[in-house]
């Protein structure tokens, strides 16, 4: 009987593949925020829970992809269109999952951890 290796299960990839895509809304909204004065930038947003829910329903055995979408956020007279509250806003409200998600994998390791003594 084989044994997988700690961390290889379904809910480890699920947990990872957030953590991914939380990683790359963060980096998305720091571009953002960085450009917030500059002509004719057009923010994005990411876009990864409609393909993390697909991989929970096929058992976390599915690729998870994190898009780039274009905000709807109104543009302004030199074209560019980041809202910097509803930036500053997104970049907590990330902040705060990724430390949920991180803690679950800290669990998960102490649960496994449990089982096995």
């Amino acid at each position: 009987m084989s044994v997988p290796a700690i961390g290889s299960d379904s809910v480890f990839a699920v947990l990872n593949s957030a953590l991914d895509g939380l990683t790359v809304r963060q980096n998305v909204i720091a571009d953002n925020i960085a450009n917030v004065d500059t002509p004719g930038f057009r923010a994005t947003s990411v876009d990864f829970e409609t393909s993390l829910r697909s991989a929970i329903e096929n058992g976390g055995r599915t690729a998870v992809s994190a898009k780039e979408l274009p905000t709807d956020t109104p543009v302004g007279a030199n074209g560019n269109n980041v809202d910097l509250r509803k930036e500053t806003l997104a970049a907590t409200q990330t902040q705060f999952q990724y430390q949920l998600m991180t803690r679950a994998v800290s669990d998960r390791f102490a649960l496994i951890r449990t089982a096995a003594s």
